[in-house]
């Protein structure tokens, strides 16, 4: 960051005030955007579903494409933090930290031609933290419609379908190059934090993975199917709870404070 401000910029000390101004440029520009093109913009209450408030708002929009409300929430975040020391002369030195800090965070949620409904988050603080949540369902479901394919559709997943064959072979079409051409598409639409001479600097984002779900839908002709199949994968993986096996799923953090496991006294 302090490249950015004095080598870039080419400011003589990169303070942490030259920061306020970034951020207020960018919530005006979100306010702007909502306005010229009426898209609400609400505060998100905590506590509550944002699924769940947003669903009134998808429900009634009917354009192909589009942003359909803007959503603020304060969340936490890792920012920068600045402590100033003396430097040489009169001219102040800043040093900067990486911490977490609670700020607003807006959520853009859009309808996409090739995604359908999503949704991008976007911190108000360097490093303004970028979050995509897609659903490769939507994303087959919106090139099944294309293509004219019938299909009824679960919540998420797919109960039918006239032709599977083409089902299968859009499932295994989606890859990165989908992902990355939905964020280019957006992130050129939306306000954004940087300017375009600084994204095309090189200072813009970078995508990767931070959670990713695989679902197989399952389907039973009678529920007593239903009970069996979660019955059988209940069995099958009893010893996850086992602390040989937790750190796989969830890791720790050890430290010479940790308490170790109680030794075993005899068999169990």
């Amino acid at each position: 960051m302090c490249y950015f401000l004095h080598n870039y910029l080419g400011h003589p000390v990169p303070s942490p005030a030259l920061l306020r101004p970034r951020h207020d440029r960018f919530l005006a520009a979100v306010q702007q955007f909502s306005e010229e093109r009426r898209v609400p913009l609400v505060p998100f209450e905590r506590g509550e579903s944002k699924d769940a408030f947003v669903a009134p708002y998808r429900t009634r929009f009917t354009a192909r494409e589009g942003v359909v409300l803007i959503g603020v929430a304060q969340e936490k975040m890792r920012s920068f933090k600045a402590h100033k020391r003396p430097g040489h002369g009169r001219t102040p030195v800043f040093d900067f930290s990486r911490q977490s800090v609670a700020v607003n965070h807006y959520y853009f949620y859009v309808q996409d031609r090739d995604w359908g409904p999503a949704f991008l988050k976007i911190g108000t603080y360097l490093p303004y933290p970028v979050k995509l949540c897609l659903n490769g369902h939507e994303w087959v479901k919106q090139r099944l419609r294309r293509e004219r394919i019938r299909f009824d559709s679960l919540d998420n997943g797919f109960l039918a379908c006239a032709d599977p064959a083409a089902l299968q072979a859009a499932c295994d079409a989606l890859g990165p190059a989908d992902v990355q051409a939905f964020f280019d598409r957006w992130s050129h639409r939306l306000p954004w934090p940087m300017t375009a001479p600084e994204r095309a600097a090189g200072y813009d984002h970078r995508l990767a993975i931070c959670q990713l779900e695989i679902s197989l839908t399952q389907v039973f002709d009678r529920p007593v199917q239903g009970r069996h199949f979660f019955e059988a994968v209940i069995r099958e993986n009893l010893d996850l709870g086992r602390p040989s096996r937790v750190r796989l799923l969830f890791p720790l953090r050890l430290t010479r404070a940790t308490p170790h496991p109680p030794l075993a006294t005899g068999p169990e």
